[in-house]
């Protein structure tokens, strides 16, 4: 061990610390030397091997860290993908394997060069004078997913699906002059354009779509908003200690990774002088926006956001004031470019405090006496931007136990114009000419649970009414069934307004004070499911978006719903594939993971910048607490007198 990785682990203080700049430096400097890695070759991702369970849990203070990296490689003169684990701690490559047909994510640095490629092709740039446009420096090109589709001519290479529009001025919103019906396919090893499809030149829409004021006339601001100051003149409740929190009995670990962004680890909360834990590691499994137009220009397209681009990769650096308020608490990304070179996004990760109205309350009206709770939550949030859409992954955690997931919706809309039909019956005229197509955007959440320990259950919860008859004389009771999954294949299901359904993660093993398990529910939110059919190329990849719920054995190896190199894959890979082995899941180490989707018929209030829409669900405590955790929240304070 030299001098310098020395350093680097001494300073770990847990083996969950994500890398840091120096560990990523010295990752790469031994795979470059032991690999003699050249400038054809592009590093994907560079990110914490996370070790074994076991390891984690029985880790105390001053115990010796083991610190890996776990290395995607694309090697662009071979056309293989390659993934090695080095060793900081010992300076050493532990190993370095060739993945055979299988695409890595599109990386930042492919988005740029494609872009170029395109537009200084002789072909794509005779389409362009056809449409009038001579100024190529003002068209954008975004490179979409390919997908898979079973094209010959494109197997085995990685592909790129880049399509158009073109600003009227260098700081124009191009998104509302859509190039519709010209479409390059581009290799990105060779970093060439394979084909370039011209379906006609099509009418442009005649307005423009510009959000910044100072770029349109139609856009006047509001004069009469006074100031809204939040202020904690004695600073947050929280305590920080690397990636370590802690707040109002709340135990968090949480990192960074190119592909999930935020992830949680470690999670407990504070009862009967002792913490109980509740989930060992949570994060975005996967996102997938799939289109419902048929027509050529859409109806390819089904973006697999976290494992086709990465959403901590594309993590926005945040400002205060204008992404979080309040007494805020920021965190870096620290990533690998292409290169392997360190990049930082500063501001990554923004922590803070908020009050969430009453927490619980009431009034005896025989006395007069009142008692109210003011709820705060904390929030562990970033936001990601991919192409036209904003995304924004919100964590929160309640006084009362209660854990929410949030997903913020907003920026643009994918755009296109009409065909000589002028109309679609696939999407919403949301300005003259101009079409947005109707799509979805489902998110996968996993969670690893530790409710009281590793050994856990699903129930599910269904209410029905009672029969009538002699007992139910007046026809209006109702009670639950319950119903224990034994097996992965048993647990795939989906929500049922009818009968109310839930499900409840148990842990068997630990009762409460009336002897029931201990357990949280999932509170579910918005949710809808995909209007494709079996046979399509989306549910052939994305097959665990026809279940809200699967529940699945502990592997460490299963971290993805969608597997975990969906890119251009041809399908059956991840949850269907991981649920296939059908291993029992009673009372045993489980992952629970839950799909929430969000169901967009576009409309013209969606344009030119979509205001924010939230999807969210909630893990909440059902028995796990003997009673109200909140209880002991102290009274709020007004400036007169104490509620």
């Amino acid at each position: 061990m030299n001098n310098h990785q020395e350093f680097v682990v001494q300073t770990i203080k847990h083996p969950l610390e994500p890398l840091t700049a120096e560990e990523i430096k010295a990752a790469v400097t031994i795979l470059k030397d032991e690999k003699k890695i050249g400038d054809h070759v592009r590093f994907i991702t560079v990110t914490l091997k996370e070790p074994a369970k076991n390891t984690v849990l029985n880790f105390k203070p001053g115990d010796p860290i083991e610190r890996e990296a776990f290395i995607i490689l694309l090697d662009n003169k071979e056309e293989k993908t390659y993934e090695a684990v080095v060793s900081i701690t010992k300076g050493q490559m532990l190993s370095f394997e060739y993945i055979p047909n299988v695409q890595p994510p599109i990386i930042p640095e492919e988005f740029e060069e494609c872009e170029r490629v395109v537009k200084n092709n002789p072909e794509f740039q005779e389409g362009l004078r056809k449409r009038g446009i001579t100024d190529f420096d003002l068209v954008m090109v975004d490179p979409w997913s390919a997908g898979y589709y079973g094209i010959e001519a494109d197997e085995g290479k990685r592909l790129a699906r880049a399509i158009s529009w073109v600003r009227k001025f260098p700081n124009d919103n191009g998104y509302a002059y859509p190039l519709t019906g010209l479409v390059a396919y581009v290799d990105l090893n060779k970093m060439e354009v394979l084909r370039v499809e011209d379906h006609g030149v099509r009418d442009m829409p005649t307005t423009d779509g510009n959000y910044i004021p100072e770029l349109s006339d139609s856009i006047t601001l509001r004069d009469d908003l006074k100031p809204l100051e939040i202020i904690q003149p004695e600073g947050p409740s929280f305590e920080i200690d690397g990636h370590y929190i802690k707040w109002q009995k709340w135990h968090i670990r949480f990192g960074f990774t190119p592909r999930e962004g935020l992830v949680l680890y470690t999670i407990g909360y504070e009862d009967k002088g002792k913490i109980r834990p509740i989930l060992y590691r949570a994060s975005l499994s996967e996102m997938v926006v799939p289109y419902g137009d048929a027509s050529i220009a859409h109806r390819t397209q089904n973006a697999f956001d976290a494992g086709e681009y990465g959403l901590g990769r594309l993590a926005n650096s945040l400002e205060l004031g204008c992404d979080c308020l309040g007494e805020i608490r920021y965190f870096d990304a620290v990533l690998a470019d292409a290169k392997g070179n360190v990049r930082i996004i500063p501001n990554a990760i923004c922590l803070h405090e908020e009050d969430y109205g009453v927490g619980w309350k009431h009034t005896d009206w025989r006395t007069g006496h009142v008692e109210t709770r003011r709820l705060r939550r904390l929030a562990l949030s970033f936001w990601a931007t991919v192409g036209n859409y904003d995304y924004g992954f919100f964590y929160y955690f309640y006084q009362d136990g209660t854990i929410e997931v949030e997903v913020k919706l907003t920026g643009e809309l994918n755009t296109g114009t009409f065909d000589e039909t002028g109309k679609s019956k696939y999407g919403t005229e949301i300005a003259p000419k101009l079409n947005a197509a109707y799509h979805q955007h489902f998110f996968n959440f996993r969670f690893d649970m530790m409710l009281d320990g590793l050994k856990n259950s699903v129930v599910e919860v269904n209410t029905v009414p009672e029969k009538r008859g002699l007992e139910n004389p007046y026809n209006n009771a109702f009670y639950t069934e319950t119903t224990t999954f034994k097996t992965e294949q048993e647990a795939q299901r989906n929500l049922k307004l009818e009968t109310a359904r839930y499900w409840k993660i148990i842990n068997p093993n630990s009762l409460n004070a009336v002897g029931q398990p201990v357990g949280y529910k999932i509170m579910p939110g918005e949710n809808c499911l995909p209007f494709a059919y079996d046979d399509s190329s989306l549910l052939k990849r994305a097959g665990f978006l026809k279940h809200h719920l699967h529940v699945t054995k502990y592997d460490e190896k299963e971290r993805f719903a969608a597997g975990p190199y969906p890119n251009q894959n041809k399908g059956g890979d991840g949850l269907p594939k991981y649920v296939s082995q059908n291993r029992n899941i009673e009372n045993e180490d489980i992952v629970v993971w839950y799909t929430m989707g969000h169901h967009h018929i576009t409309r013209t209030e969606d344009w030119p910048v979509m205001p924010t829409a939230y999807i969210n669900f909630q893990l909440k405590p059902v028995g796990f607490f003997d009673r109200n955790p909140a209880l002991d929240v102290p009274r709020p304070v007004s400036k007169n007198h104490t509620c």
